[in-house]
């Protein structure tokens, strides 16, 4: 051994900073998870709950997949199908798939779109929880 860190992106590597990276993952899916329990219990609908849930287990699966592709130099999973995903629900499992695979941390494009859509639906479940709806209403 040299001193450098033999630790590659995917091989054994281990996540930076895990208790932060917790502690983000909680905070963002309060919101989904608390609306999506409001929507059950009031009798509305379970299915939001029970698509973050099926959704996500997807978008990691489909991470995993991705990632053993892009090493083996197959057929990959294009982005905007990940990006689909993630936008049905599926970005909890999908950023937990980025930590866990350390796959799509780096590009910045994909970053991007990532996060607009995490905003997305901070801003839905804000909007359905806090303001009647209000803000989607006008679409």
């Amino acid at each position: 051994m040299d001193g450098r860190n033999q630790n590659r992106p995917g091989q054994g590597a281990r996540i930076q900073q895990p208790r932060l990276k917790v502690a983000v993952f909680v905070l963002l899916c309060a919101l989904p998870l608390g609306g999506s329990l409001v929507l059950g219990v009031k009798g509305i609908s379970w299915v939001p709950l029970l698509a973050y849930g099926a959704v996500s287990v997807l978008a990691f699966f489909l991470y995993w997949s991705d990632k053993r592709k892009a090493r083996s130099d197959s057929w990959r999973t294009p982005e905007n199908v990940l990006h689909a995903v993630e936008l049905a629900g599926g970005w909890p499992g999908a950023l937990l798939a980025q930590q866990a695979f350390r796959h799509k941390t780096r590009k910045v494009s994909y970053q991007l779109v990532f996060w607009l859509i995490v905003l997305l639906h901070q801003v839905f479940w804000i909007d359905r929880l806090f303001l009647d709806a209000s803000l989607f209403a006008l679409f």
